[in-house]
């Protein structure tokens, strides 16, 4: 039995690696979660009277606190996604997603690297640092064929991906450096159970369920490739398990499509699931309205994940078709989890734009 540290296990991506942990093995998990706006510990609740589970509250921006998990648990496994993650979020205030995504990694490093120094030769051989990124940090892709790979050049576009391509230098640097056995992995955008309602996908589901409007940005022909967040959450145990050290691992659900498609698919799931519409409202897709650009819109992003296929044995398990049912359905029948994110009774501390910005990852 390994004991992994989750940090930002209450997020989407962190929440879905935590049940699988504790779900799909005999692991303990240390659950590291400053609880911000998108840390939802209704997210957890099949798992959290676990005997392998423990929440800690902590922000990775503190050193002590840091040193503390470390010294109280004593990991084999640091699987690390605590971050900012909301790109229009960025835009309008970028000075967190510097704090939290570069200060913040390294913070962690740091703590990690006192703590890897003083275990024994045995120990120090199975420890691993793994840090969760995006294919964001790659920029944008305007060829049809052209994939990102694990040696793409960076050309960040938005504060958010500046920031996230930053923590990812600062750990292979530590790695490089001081010899920290960490991997980097980089993901395409997720959906599935649990997303935040102001990211692209729920946001559209819940506006269509409430009869508003679906805001969708320029002409929607930007491609995105999408990961069903449970594929994602089982590569990332994979990879942290078996991966090798410094080498950085890209992972993608070889599913490419325009925004513009993804929303007119959720209305056609919705057609068939959820008939009954609101008041006003003769289809789902008359309720699509274009909206003005982000500023820096990346135009494309897909993930060549050839590597991690061919070296680690992993392929996503779900098509875009069955994800997105499967998320669909979610929504349609956990009313109460999204709800409470809504209203803002899944937290005791306001703060939240309840309407929400679209945002595709």
């Amino acid at each position: 039995m390994r004991t992994y540290i989750v940090t930002g296990g209450a997020g989407f991506i962190g929440s879905a690696v935590v049940r699988e942990l504790i779900d799909n093995s005999k692991h303990r998990v240390i659950n590291v979660d400053k609880l911000t706006y998108a840390g939802n510990l209704d997210s957890l609740k099949t798992v959290a009277d676990s005997s392998r589970y423990q929440f800690v509250q902590a922000d990775i921006c503190d050193a002590v606190s840091m040193a503390k998990v470390f010294a109280d648990y004593q990991p084999d496994v640091v699987m690390h996604l605590a971050a900012e993650s909301h790109v229009d979020r960025s835009i309008d205030g970028p000075a967190e997603f510097i704090q939290t995504n570069i200060v913040g990694t390294y913070t962690l490093l740091e703590a990690a690297r006192a703590y890897w120094q003083q275990l024994s030769a045995e120990k120090r051989e199975r420890f691993r640092f793994h840090h969760i990124s995006t294919d964001e940090v790659y920029g944008d892709l305007h060829g049809t064929d052209d994939l990102f790979t694990e040696t793409t050049p960076y050309a960040p576009s938005s504060p958010y991906s500046a920031s996230k391509a930053s923590s990812d230098h600062l750990v292979r640097a530590w790695q490089r450096t001081y010899g920290l056995p960490t991997i980097v992995t980089n993901c395409s955008n997720n959906y599935g159970p649990f997303h935040f309602p102001e990211k692209l996908i729920p946001l559209m589901i819940l506006n269509a369920l409430n009869g508003k409007p679906l805001p969708v940005y320029g002409n929607g022909q930007q491609i995105r490739d999408w990961l069903y967040v449970e594929d994602h959450a089982r590569a990332l145990i994979h990879v942290a398990n078996t991966g090798a050290v410094g080498e950085t691992y890209n992972i993608g659900g070889h599913n490419e499509k325009q925004n513009i498609e993804v929303v007119r698919t959720i209305c056609a799931l919705l057609e068939e699931l959820a008939p009954n519409k609101p008041e006003g409202v003769a289809r789902y897709e008359d309720l699509i309205t274009y909206v003005t650009d982000r500023p820096g819109h990346d135009v494309r992003y897909a993930i060549d994940a050839s590597k991690i296929a061919a070296e680690l044995g992993w392929t996503p398990q779900e098509s875009f078709e069955t994800g997105l049912r499967k998320t669909v359905q979610w929504y349609l029948h956990n009313t109460t989890w999204w709800q409470r994110v809504l209203d803002g009774s899944y937290r005791q501390v306001e703060g939240r734009d309840e309407e929400g910005a679209m945002d595709e990852r």
